[in-house]
């Protein structure tokens, strides 16, 4: 007789075993790659209906690899259904094709990432959607935007290069008494450190390109929600062919198994080179959504369990030689973009082009920083070789 265990898991738990079935696999822990385009189906009946027993019909929308992946992404999101793209961005797009149409007004945080902004800019208006950035900080007050054809409402909490944290909750609760549909970027929390299902949202978009993969080798991006709007999401993806490929999904998988080990050691890591970082010199400011010096500090601290690796250092008046030289002596910061690998990054931003609704205050150059997986004390060691030279360079 098997008795079986009803206690809720603890979220390690829960990211071994989701989207896990072995005994469907001759055994296999991990659900094998499943490379197909054509599934053939068993008789005329379930061709017209579209029925296969396994739950497939067609390689582009799917195969068990992908669905196991989707399993295990929605329990880790806390969504009911997830929809897998080719990248973050695809997943970005999907999730708004998903809910505005033309005639529509759109709100969107300005400290959203890039390719973001530019769909909605590129893209999204010259379908005939209202896209209107709104200031992050807004919090409740985000009604006074509201009109009577305003469809849904974008945040990134906090965004990926200014590290505003939103009021999701507020917003959330403000959004769904106009029946607003609302949409999280969760990837900076990889899903792990905020529960967006439980504030309110009723849709997350999550590149598995950073922490999910974790090893700086895939291309995913992921779209969670609810059973409701779960069809129009699923049929947005077929309507634009994106799927995610076998390898990439399996690959994923794999990432996921780890998240809750690795991520800890990211938090860790990047808190004390920001904590550091706020004592030099040379910084001006530390935009880290754990130090009290961050905007919306406070918030994060009510509602994140903890956070991630990537961070933004405002520094002080040098020039860009001088910052380049800091750049190009911390050879353990790889110079490229994403973020979310087991290697530390570093980057020059130009925030300044990246705000339309709210001003950027801090006329100084900034970096971003990806803390990763290496020593804490050897990083450190790095960063202050390339301060060395900056200050010498200025």
């Amino acid at each position: 007789m098997t008795i079986k265990n009803d206690k809720p898991r603890d979220m390690d738990t829960t990211l071994i075993h989701a989207g896990r079935d072995p005994q469907r696999f001759e055994g296999a822990v991990n659900t094998p790659i499943f490379h197909a385009s054509t599934i053939l189906f068993p008789d005329a009946q379930s061709i017209r209906t579209e029925s296969h027993p396994s739950g497939n019909e067609y390689g582009r929308n799917g195969t068990s690899t992908t669905r196991a992946l989707e399993e295990a992404v929605s329990a880790l999101e806390g969504g009911e259904r997830t929809v897998t793209y080719p990248s973050g961005a695809g997943a970005v797009a999907g999730a708004f094709l998903t809910v505005l149409k033309a005639g529509d007004h759109f709100l969107i945080a300005d400290n959203v990432y890039g390719p973001s902004r530019r769909f909605c800019n590129q893209v999204l208006s010259s379908l005939g959607v209202d896209c209107e950035f709104y200031d992050p900080a807004l919090g409740g007050d985000i009604v006074t935007l509201f009109r009577p054809e305003t469809r849904a409402l974008f945040m990134e909490s906090p965004g990926t290069a200014t590290f505003e944290v939103c009021d999701v909750p507020a917003m959330c609760q403000a959004a769904r008494e106009k029946g607003i549909i609302t949409i999280l970027d969760n990837t900076w929390s990889a899903g792990l450190y905020f529960r967006a299902f439980e504030h309110g949202v009723d849709m997350t978009v999550h590149a598995g390109t950073k922490y999910v993969g974790g090893h700086a080798d895939v291309m995913l991006g992921m779209v969670t929600t609810s059973e409701k709007l779960y069809p129009k999401l699923k049929q947005t993806a077929k309507n634009l062919g994106a799927c995610a490929g076998p390898e990439v999904c399996y690959l994923a998988l794999r990432g996921l198994r780890t998240l809750s080990l690795r991520l800890p050691r990211h938090f860790d890591t990047g808190l004390k080179l920001a904590q550091w970082l706020d004592t030099r010199e040379e910084v001006e400011t530390v935009l880290h959504p754990a130090l009290p010096s961050c905007p919306g500090h406070e918030i994060w601290k009510r509602d994140f369990t903890g956070a991630s690796g990537l961070f933004g250092v405002v520094l002080k008046d040098y020039s860009t030689a001088a910052v380049d030289a800091l750049l190009d002596n911390t050879p353990l910061f790889g110079l490229g973009y994403s973020w979310g690998g087991y290697e530390s990054l570093i980057i020059p931003t130009d925030l300044g082009k990246l705000r339309t609704a709210t001003t950027w205050h801090h006329k100084t150059p900034v970096i971003r920083i990806h803390a990763g997986l290496e020593s804490y004390d050897d990083l450190r060691a790095d960063l202050e070789v390339g301060l060395d030279c900056l200050r010498s360079t200025n």
